[in-house]
């Protein structure tokens, strides 16, 4: 899967996105969209492609399917979009929307970055690499979104790592932040 076409959003979703609606989201507190997060996930821990991302982020997952899912099935957590390791883009909650993705977290001094922020959920793990179409995809949508939500500077793009230090090791130290900026129009990396 190669990006060949600007991205759109509508009413908050990724025209181009798969939907798969989760219930874990809820109003934002204020009509403020300013921050990108970047995760990574894998269900379970190092395996990709499956339905388990899907099934945790809508509340379905199946405790007995792997001994990992015991620990997890009781969370309540969605990220606004998933780019699958093959380029695919699921779309869960609408920008507009609060996704429960963050937990506990704080950028420059502000907690609660749920309240603000969109989270983007990449297939992977903190242990390879992501592929060149998770990278393509990840840049197509930042454009997409810096251009719906213009608050989202590049200096307001970071890592779940970043705003949850010592809770949360995501992206992980493979994930090239240097590839990715690289592939950014030059339009939004100011």
């Amino acid at each position: 899967m190669t990006v060949s076409t600007p991205l759109s959003i509508t009413d908050g979703w990724l025209d181009s996105a798969r939907k798969v609606p989760s219930p874990n989201h809820n109003e934002r507190p204020a009509d403020e969209v300013s921050l990108l997060v970047i995760h990574n996930i894998s269900l379970p821990p190092c395996q990709f492609g499956g339905p388990y991302i899907e099934q945790l982020f809508t509340n379905c997952l199946d405790p007995d399917a792997h001994p990992f899912f015991a620990g997890i099935v009781s969370l309540r957590v969605a990220a606004h979009l998933l780019i699958r390791r093959d380029g695919e883009l699921v779309q869960f909650v609408g920008f507009d929307q609060r996704a429960w993705h963050a937990g506990v977290s704080s950028f420059a001094g502000r907690e609660g970055c749920n309240d603000f922020s969109i989270g983007i959920e990449m297939e992977g793990s903190d242990f390879e690499p992501f592929t060149a179409v998770q990278y393509q995809q990840l840049a197509a949508v930042t454009e997409a979104i810096q251009h719906s939500y213009p608050q989202i500077s590049a200096e307001r793009i970071t890592g779940h790592s970043d705003i949850a230090p010592g809770r949360k090791t995501d992206p992980g130290p493979h994930f090239d932040w240097e590839h990715y900026r690289a592939l950014l129009p030059a339009s939004t990396k100011a």
